[in-house]
């Protein structure tokens, strides 16, 4: 029984050093894992050491003890390219990264590394890279030649000596005479951005090709509404385009489709990278033209008129800001102005005050309607001084304009019974072959009164009006001042 509990305690012991052995190592690994992505230099207490693991752009090369002989490494081919070629300088722009390992021992071929490093990098032209808004221009060698294909641009449409004027004053008051103007502010629609970058040589640009492009501009899709007359021809040579790629375009128009009004057609065209826009300021004398004014008074008959006031132009000092788009003027704005001259205004009087007995040298229709018989001029180897009107609706006859009754008679020959009225402002009007007066010499008469019955009275065909006007003691066409 004794010897049985004695083994029994015996396997137990060897089993509880085993766990315990178990323990022991799991512990030991641990600690030399966690160790080996720890970082030191060299070999530390615990005799580990540090490498260091080498990517470029994320491409592995491989392990290395010193990365600074990676990063020599790469000055030196860097130096060499451009010792070997001094016409740029050079470069390179990838991601260079180390990442450290602490292990136990090492196994490193440096050399290999280097090869395939040498492999991967890539070393080109340090530029400047010109980009306007969101879109790039291009590259160039140096920031200054960038620099200057912008000032080049901007010389297109502004003198190089404003501009640089421009470049060297700070907040100067412009004095500006009379007649004089200034540019006073020369500036790009969008925002320039520089940013160094590396290329190959056929991506540079030079100045000239530069201000070529800018001048040219960008391709971009636009949308044209068709208009009275466009055709699939007129419109592609608007947009310098062949038919064939306009179709392209508009995968849904065939050559032999009528264009609608207001149809939407894709197409394309060139547009500005940028708009080069000047601010200018003028100081101008300028004229300030009368206007001519009336008044109206009854101190004067309806037809008079008085002068009250000579007009007279005035002048003024006009100080103006000029927005110019492309050399196009897009805005101008009065900024200032100073009256140097008052204007005076020329003011003629009009007359409102009517009388009966004068005429306003309107004339009605002297008849209730009808029609004109026998017309004003030659007539049967004679001339016929007036005009005949027949056919009224009624046989009332009216005074023409306001005036006075200068005669009532009758001539039995001739009109039979008749009428003149005097409208005392150098007309007379005669009324002939009425039937009845109802008028006396003397009377004033106004517009529209009845002054007597057409009839056939005198030398007559038949019932009808004899009208005649008399302007300053002649006959003349009553069709010309009848209403």
């Amino acid at each position: 029984m004794q010897g049985r509990t004695k083994n029994s305690l015996n396997r137990f012991n060897l089993l509880l050093a085993s766990g315990l052995l178990l323990i022991l190592v799991l512990i030991t690994s641990l600690i030399v894992s966690q160790s080996q992505v720890a970082y030191a230099s060299g070999e530390d207490e615990d005799g580990l050491l540090t490498i260091h693991h080498v990517y470029l752009d994320g491409e592995y090369l491989g392990p290395v003890e010193d990365e600074s002989l990676v990063e020599q490494h790469i000055v030196d081919q860097i130096k060499e390219k451009n010792q070997a070629d001094d016409t740029y300088t050079y470069g390179y722009d990838q991601e260079l990264l180390f990442v450290p390992e602490r292990v136990f021992s090492t196994d490193i071929s440096i050399d290999q590394v280097l090869d395939k490093l040498d492999q991967e990098l890539v070393i080109d032209i340090q530029a400047t890279t010109l980009q306007l808004g969101d879109n790039t221009l291009g590259h160039f060698v140096s920031e200054e030649e960038a620099e200057e294909a912008l000032f080049d641009f901007k010389s297109l449409y502004v003198d190089e000596e404003i501009l640089e004027r421009l470049s060297e004053e700070e907040d100067k008051d412009n004095e500006l005479d009379i007649g004089e103007s200034i540019i006073v502010d020369v500036m790009l629609s969008e925002e320039v951005t520089l940013s160094k970058s590396i290329v190959s040589e056929d991506e540079l640009l030079t100045v000239k090709e530069a201000v070529k492009l800018l001048e040219k501009g960008t391709l971009e899709d636009l949308i044209h509404e068709v208009s009275q007359g466009d055709t699939l021809y007129s419109v592609a040579a608007e947009y310098d385009l062949t038919e064939d790629k306009l179709l392209e375009l508009n995968e849904d128009l065939d050559a032999d489709d009528i264009l609608q009004l207001e149809q939407e057609l894709n197409v394309t065209d060139y547009v500005p990278f940028v708009d080069v826009i000047v601010y200018e300021e003028e100081l101008a004398e300028e004229t300030v033209k009368f206007e001519q004014k009336t008044e109206q008074s009854d101190d004067l008959y309806r037809g008079e008129t008085e002068k009250k006031q000579e007009g007279q132009d005035g002048k003024k000092k006009v100080h103006r800001g000029i927005e110019k788009v492309n050399g196009e003027t897009v805005d101008r704005e009065v900024l200032d102005e100073e009256v140097l001259e008052e204007v005076q205004d020329e003011i003629t009087i009009e007359g409102t005050k009517v009388i009966p007995s004068r005429g306003e040298g309107d004339f009605d229709w002297p008849a209730s309607g009808g029609y004109i018989s026998s017309p004003y001029g030659p007539r049967w180897g004679s001339f016929h001084k007036g005009i005949d009107i027949a056919g009224p609706s009624n046989r009332d006859i009216v005074a023409s304009d306001n005036g006075t009754v200068e005669k009532v008679s009758n001539d039995a020959n001739g009109y039979g019974n008749y009428v003149v009225i005097n409208h005392n402002n150098g007309y007379k009007t005669l009324y002939g072959h009425l039937a009845s007066t109802s008028v006396s010499v003397g009377q004033t008469v106004p517009q529209g009164t009845k002054i007597g019955v057409m009839g056939t009275t005198g030398r007559s065909t038949g019932i009808h009006l004899h009208f005649e006007v008399i302007k300053e003691g002649s006959n003349i066409d009553p069709m010309d001042v009848l209403n």
